[in-house]
């Protein structure tokens, strides 16, 4: 059976997995573009995923405890995201640069480490798997 800390560390692996598909699998200097910026421009698509991706960021939170507040601000960040993506071009283009599901998974990890540690591995990729590599 997993103990309450093992089932925030994974949740921290998968909201750092979240987070580097929809905002940095492309990284230009300080900025990262990922799923959620390009399929902004899908109509649709961008609001499909953006409420996907926030709904399992959430999903995560719930499952490691997260406190109510960390709760709320990740909503209003998905909310704020997802909101972008019906508004043609100008939505588009500021869902784009809007980094929400980072914030949001940014939010959900500091909740973490907060109360469990950083998790002893960590993952290194963008895919579904976590590399073991000692956490910094």
């Amino acid at each position: 059976m997993e103990s309450e800390r093992d089932r925030a560390h994974r949740a921290w692996r998968n909201a750092e997995r979240i987070k580097k598909l929809s905002d940095n699998l492309v990284r230009i200097g300080p900025w990262g573009l990922g799923l959620d910026g390009v399929l902004a421009w899908v109509p649709i698509a961008g609001t499909v995923y953006s409420l996907g991706s926030g709904a399992l960021l959430l999903y995560e939170g719930v499952q490691a405890h997260a406190s109510s507040w960390t709760l709320t601000r990740m909503a209003a960040y998905m909310i704020a995201n997802s909101a972008m993506s019906d508004v043609p071009i100008v939505g588009w283009a500021m869902d784009t640069v809007f980094r929400g599901q980072a914030m949001a998974a940014n939010a959900l990890q500091k909740d973490i480490v907060a109360r469990h540690g950083r998790p002893e591995t960590v993952v290194d990729a963008p895919s579904w798997r976590s590399v073991a590599r000692p956490a910094r």
